[in-house]
């Protein structure tokens, strides 16, 4: 009887510690991390490496798995041997290792861990694929792993960009892989295609449960056709690079899955994800975003754009000088229509507006993505063209262009101020093209956003804005001459009628000089003394 309770006790206890297993791990003290294949595991690391996982029952049909990793912005390492070997090891937010089997091999052990004083919470799961499946990262060439299924992404205020490795035929146990580059015909890998897709997060909400929750949409190939969005299909022949419009502050999962059209087999690389923001950092920190608004529309968007690309001079800064550009540009604007009154130009420079805004509103849009588009030469002229387009198709009605104008240029402003309290992807249709014109290299991004209940909600808030203000200007100015004269002619009349009409009182205003002088009177005659009255001796009697 003693033998039989101890043996219950023993087997409570590892029933116990396996459940453990499913939920969090705090260190490799309470074990081994067992994994199933395609179950998701969520745990915990917070000591130094390593910390031991483990596989069993692997089916005889499988041939590699893909071990994946993955958390919010803390670094975790997963390694094939508790030492780190840059060959045989990948640490990031999203790391990924390929276990090719050996024959008969049905168990697989790796290592994780952490070099952060903090705790790491993480999500992982193993994927399993058979001898017919392309092999991601098969023929990696550039990165340290032999096999390298990893997704490398890097970003700046401009772009993001992922590179990846290229794929490999599949193979079965025990057999050598096939040559890389022995050839280029349909029985080589260069018959593989890429299909890169995005996936984008709910606005507003950084939270770590969020982003581990929809990864699970992005990590097997069903589950990635199912939920994301596939933007460029790239071939062999094709760099296995892509660029993608950065969204600071919008959370983005990006994954690639290769495709064998012959076999018609796929497989998933490992997913990896990016806020175009630092957790950690204080400049560019997701925490405190700076959103700016482009200019004072004509000449603050010119001149920030010329101070970036000519001057190393910091951000602040640079707003400051856009921001009195713009303020000198838009009273030449006013002076000029207030001296002289020149219709066509002013009118010329609000349609300019409204035509930016309505090119850049085309570009944002699936259009903006064709690849004749990421030719700069291209962009730019069919961009001007559409902005020029607009006052040259209303210059023969003035009037109801600069109703317009007034209508959606400014309900999008106020598009523009909500968006720096309440996240929303509308901001981007000329930020866009803001960066675009900064950066070189931007040609090459997708500017794919995300549009979700935010965007719906301010969409139609910008078209309600736009409608009620073009209806109410339109119902204020019938009957009434299209333009005023401009102030200065207004003046110059009213001067002329004050000199020639007697019975007009200002006609008895004393001159100019005159006024003054008796102003200046009256101010001096506040800090004189005041002299006293009467006799200053006293009454004899």
């Amino acid at each position: 009887m003693g033998f039989l309770q101890l043996l219950v006790v023993a087997v409570l206890a590892s029933e116990h510690r396996v459940a453990g297993a499913a939920e969090v791990f705090g260190n490799s003290s309470e074990g081994l991390i067992e994994f199933s294949v395609g179950k998701f595991r969520y745990f915990e690391l917070n000591r130094p490496f390593p910390e031991e996982a483990i596989l069993h029952d692997i089916s005889s049909n499988v041939t590699f798995l893909i071990f994946q990793i993955h958390s919010q912005y803390q670094n975790t390492t997963v390694s094939f041997s508790p030492t780190l070997l840059s060959n045989s090891s990948e640490t990031g937010t999203a790391s990924g290792l390929v276990f090719i089997l050996r024959p008969e091999q049905s168990t697989c052990t790796w290592y994780l861990g952490t070099s952060g004083i903090q705790p790491v919470q993480n999500m992982a799961i193993l994927l399993s694929y058979s001898e017919r499946d392309p092999v991601p990262g098969g023929c990696n060439l550039e990165f340290d792993l032999d096999i390298d299924p990893n997704i490398y992404l890097e970003y700046n205020f401009f772009e993001t960009t992922i590179k990846f490795a290229p794929a490999n035929l599949g193979y079965a146990r025990g057999v050598d892989p096939p040559p890389c580059d022995a050839g280029t015909d349909q029985d080589s890998r260069w018959r593989l295609q890429y299909d890169v897709y995005q996936y984008f997060l709910p606005e507003n909400d950084l939270t770590e449960e969020m982003l581990l929750k929809h990864l699970q949409r992005m990590v097997s190939v069903p589950q990635v056709k199912a939920s994301a969005l596939k933007v460029v299909t790239l071939t062999a022949n094709d760099k296995t690079s892509v660029s993608f419009s950065s969204l600071p502050g919008q959370g983005v999962i990006y994954n690639v899955i290769v495709w064998d059209p012959f076999l018609n087999t796929s497989a998933a690389y490992v997913p990896a994800h990016t806020y175009a923001c630092s957790f950690e950092a204080g400049e560019g920190s997701c925490a405190s975003l700076e959103l700016f608004f482009i200019g004072f529309i004509i000449m603050g968007f010119f001149f920030y754009i010329l101070i970036t690309r000519l001057t190393p001079i910091k951000y602040d800064v640079n707003l400051i000088l856009t921001a009195v550009a713009g303020s000198v540009g838009g009273m030449f604007l006013v002076a000029v229509w207030w001296r002289f009154g020149i219709l066509s130009i002013c009118m010329l420079c609000v349609g300019l507006v409204l035509g930016f805004l309505i090119s850049s509103v085309t570009f944002f849009t699936p259009l903006g993505n064709l690849k004749i588009f990421h030719d700069d030469g291209v962009f730019w002229v069919t961009f001007s063209c559409i902005a020029i387009l607009i006052p040259v198709v209303f210059m023969g009605c003035l009037r109801i262009l600069n109703i317009l104008t007034c209508g959606v240029i400014g309900s999008y402003s106020v598009v523009l101020a909500i968006d720096s309290y309440w996240s929303t992807s509308l901001s981007y249709i000329t930020l866009n093209v803001l960066k675009r014109a900064l950066n070189k290299d931007f040609h090459r991004a997708f500017t794919n956003v995300p549009f979700q209940t935010n965007d719906f909600i301010i969409l139609a808030v910008w078209g309600m804005l736009a409608v009620s203000g073009i209806t109410l200007q339109i119902q204020r100015e019938r009957g009434r001459p299209f333009f005023p004269p401009h102030p200065y002619k207004l003046w110059k009349q009213e001067r002329e009628r004050r000199v020639t009409n007697i019975l007009d009182p200002s006609y008895h205003i004393p001159p100019l000089r005159e006024r003054l002088y008796g102003r200046l009177t009256q101010i001096k005659g506040l800090f004189q003394k005041e002299q006293p009255a009467g006799e200053r001796t006293p009454l004899l009697l």
